[in-house]
C-alpha cells in the first residue's frame, strides 16, 4: 500500500485531500491504485525510481504522443515526479464501459490513422521501455536498420548475457534486406497486446502503458496477432483504410520474434526454441 508520506506528496500535487486509496491491477512492474478525493477520482502509479529511471517521464511522453494524433482515447497525464525512491504518475480515470457495437471496426479505422502519422526517419526522440526491460530508439534512415540495431539486436545481446545462444544469426540478418519491405516510418504503439487497451465511457476503445516509436506499422500487427484477443473485424477495417504492404502475413513471426525476445530475456528459457524457430523461418 503506499506511505502516508507519498499519500501526503500526491495530495500536495493534486491540491486535494485524498479520502480512499483502492489497489489495482498493475502488472509485475508497478503498483496502480485508484485515489479519490471528495472531487475527483484518479488513478496513481507507482515503482522503484533507481530501478526504472524516467520510465513515467517515457511514459507520459507516449501517452501525449498518442493523445495528440486524435486517433484514439487516451488517459491524460496530471503528474509525473518522484518522491525519495517512489516515482509516480498521476493519470485521470476512466470508468470502463462495454464495447459498442462497432467497437472492432472503430479500433482498426484509429489504428490505421494512427500509423499514418510518419517522421522522416525511425526510432523516437528518446529511448523508453518494454515490460521493464529498456527499449532503444536511436534515429534510423530504414526500417530495416532500425528492427535489427535497435530492436533485435539489444534484445539478443541480453538473451546472450543469460547464457541464451542463437545459431545462423549473421545469415538471418542478410536475409532481413530482402524481406522488410520498404515504407515510411508509423507511429506505433510498440506493445499491442490485449491487455494494453481499456473501453472507455462511451464504448470506444482506449489505448494505455505505450513504447512508442515510429517503426513498421506491422509490429503493431504481428503484435495483436501474438497472443490474440483482437476480433478479425479490426483488421478488415484497418485493411480497408491503410492497407498493409503484400506478403505482410508472411512476416508476422519476423516482428514477432523482438517480443519473444523481450518475453525470454523477462521470463526465462520456455520461448527460447520459438525464438530459434522464429530465426530459421527466415534463413
Amino acid at each position: 500500500m503506499l506511505s502516508s508520506d507519498v499519500i501526503a506528496y500526491l495530495e500536495k500535487q493534486l491540491l486535494e485531500k485524498i479520502c480512499k486509496v483502492t489497489p489495482l491491477a498493475g502488472g509485475d512492474i508497478n503498483e496502480v491504485y485508484a485515489l479519490e478525493t471528495s472531487t475527483q477520482k484518479f488513478v496513481v502509479k507507482t515503482n522503484s525510481a533507481s530501478r526504472f529511471p524516467a520510465m513515467f517521464e517515457a511514459e507520459t511522453k507516449g501517452l501525449t504522443f498518442l493523445r495528440d494524433s486524435n486517433t484514439f482515447t487516451v488517459l491524460k497525464v496530471i503528474f509525473v515526479g518522484e518522491y525519495n525512491d517512489t516515482a509516480v504518475l498521476i493519470l485521470s480515470y476512466m470508468h470502463q464501459n462495454v464495447a459498442c457495437k462497432d467497437f472492432w471496426q472503430i479500433f482498426g479505422r484509429s489504428l490505421a490513422r494512427l500509423h499514418q502519422y510518419t517522421d522522416p526517419q525511425f526510432g523516437f526522440e528518446n529511448d523508453n521501455y518494454i515490460g521493464s526491460l529498456p527499449q532503444y530508439n536511436a534515429r534510423c534512415g530504414t526500417s530495416l536498420l532500425f528492427y535489427r540495431t535497435q530492436r533485435l539486436q539489444p534484445q539478443f545481446d541480453l538473451a546472450l548475457q543469460h547464457g541464451f545462444i542463437f545459431k545462423h544469426l549473421d545469415t538471418f540478418y542478410k536475409t532481413l534486406e530482402d524481406i522488410i519491405p520498404e515504407e515510411s516510418s508509423s507511429l506505433i504503439h510498440g506493445d499491442l497486446w490485449n491487455g494494453n487497451y481499456i473501453i472507455d465511457t462511451t464504448g470506444n476503445p482506449c489505448l494505455i502503458d505505450p513504447a512508442i516509436a515510429f517503426a513498421s506499422r506491422e509490429m503493431d500487427i504481428a503484435m495483436m496477432h501474438l497472443f490474440g484477443g483482437f476480433k478479425n473485424e479490426v483488421f478488415d477495417a484497418y485493411q480497408e483504410a491503410f492497407p498493409l504492404v503484400e506478403g505482410w502475413k508472411t512476416r508476422l513471426s519476423l516482428w514477432q520474434l523482438y517480443y519473444i525476445l523481450v518475453h525470454l530475456n523477462l521470463f526465462g528459457s520456455s520461448y527460447y526454441n520459438r525464438a530459434q524457430k522464429i530465426i530459421e523461418m527466415y534463413l
